[in-house]
C-alpha cells in the first residue's frame, strides 16, 4: 500500500470517528432512581434533572434526594460511556482517541 492510500484510508477513518461522536453528542441518556431523573446529552453536558417524589418535608428527605440524585446522574454517565465503548471501541483499540 502506498503512502498516498495510507493517507486516505486514514482521513476517511477520522471522518467516521467524527461522525460518530457526533451521534453519540447529540443523543440523550436517562438515569433514573426512585426520586429523581437526569437526562444527559452524550456530549456528558446535563439535559434536564426531574425530582419525581412530591414533596420533600425534612434534612433526612433532603440528603436521600442529594444521593438519589448522584446515583440518577451516574447511571446516565455510564449509558453514555456505554454507547462511546459500542460505537467507538474499535477505534480505541488502534490508540486513534
Amino acid at each position: 500500500m502506498n503512502m498516498q492510500n495510507l493517507m486516505a484510508q486514514a482521513q476517511r477513518m477520522q471522518r467516521e470517528i467524527t461522525k460518530k461522536k457526533e451521534e453519540i453528542d447529540n443523543m440523550e441518556f436517562t438515569g433514573k432512581s426512585e426520586w429523581v431523573e437526569v437526562v444527559y446529552y452524550g456530549s456528558k453536558k446535563i439535559k434536564s434533572v426531574k425530582i419525581l417524589k412530591d414533596s420533600i418535608s425534612d434534612r433526612d428527605d433532603l440528603d436521600m434526594l442529594e444521593d438519589m440524585i448522584k446515583i440518577a446522574a451516574d447511571d446516565a454517565l455510564a449509558q453514555v460511556d456505554k454507547e462511546y465503548e459500542a460505537k467507538m471501541g474499535a477505534y480505541a483499540n488502534m490508540g486513534l482517541f
